[in-house]
């Protein structure tokens, strides 16, 4: 389990990948204080009025994990990164190279930079696909260990591979772990390496990232705060 002095309602980290911000204010609504941290990701940022969202969020006292994923020429990417400073933002990703990374790094002050390993919609065809010639988890690990070396703050990583980046790297990077799945994964779900809440985090897991399981479920906040349940139990055991 992760040492870091997280509360454990700031684990959960809610996807809130919905089309309009006005949906996605009436959801916080629902949720109320079931969730104190959200994901804002590149669905709600080409709807219109991102940051008039990210604004409101912060206001209400949640914090914001802004998931754009920077991928571009180094300047670019920190003339990026300095504009989320100030804002009440504690995360943000970049998906690059070592320069990349090194970038959003040098330009980050009060936002913590996340560098993405490998996406869990990935499975290892989908990475011969890319030319990547190694295991998933050689590959997660390196390019955690660069992130370390470029200053970032932590990696967004599958369970699957924590374990691996508990071994190498302790706890000097933050483990963001996305595709959680509290139930049997479904067929066309697009999330190929997932892991329940429970295993996330005794893998090795700082924070886990769930949208469709609660987004979908008939009650959000009812499943929020079931996920809230195993989490509280999870850190007392």
């Amino acid at each position: 389990m992760t040492p870091k002095n997280i509360a454990n309602s700031d684990r959960l980290i809610f996807a809130m990948d919905v089309g309009k911000v006005d949906e996605a204010k009436a959801l916080a609504t629902e949720l109320g204080d079931a969730v104190t941290f959200y994901k804002l990701g590149l669905q709600l940022m080409t709807s219109g009025d991102y940051f008039g969202l990210l604004d409101w969020l912060v206001a209400r006292d949640k914090k914001v994990f802004v998931d754009l994923k920077f991928f571009d020429v180094p300047a670019t990417v920190a003339s990026a990164v300095r504009g989320l400073n100030d804002r009440g933002i504690t995360y943000a990703t970049v998906h690059g190279n070592q320069s990349i990374m090194e970038a959003a790094a040098q330009a980050k002050e009060d936002v913590k930079i996340l560098a993405v390993t490998a996406l869990t919609s990935l499975d290892r065809g989908d990475l011969d696909d890319l030319g990547f010639d190694c295991d998933i988890d050689q590959l997660v690990l390196s390019r955690a260990r660069r992130a370390l070396e470029s200053g970032c703050d932590g990696v967004v990583s599958s369970g699957l591979e924590a374990p691996k980046l508990r071994e190498h790297i302790d706890h000097k990077l933050l483990v963001i772990t996305p595709g959680i799945r509290p139930v049997e994964n479904r067929p066309d779900d697009d999330q190929k390496r997932v892991v329940d809440v429970a295993q996330a985090f005794r893998n090795g897991a700082d924070h886990i990232v769930v949208g469709r399981p609660i987004r979908s479920a008939a009650n959000p906040r009812q499943a929020a705060d079931a996920i809230q349940t195993t989490i509280s139990e999870s850190f007392s055991s």
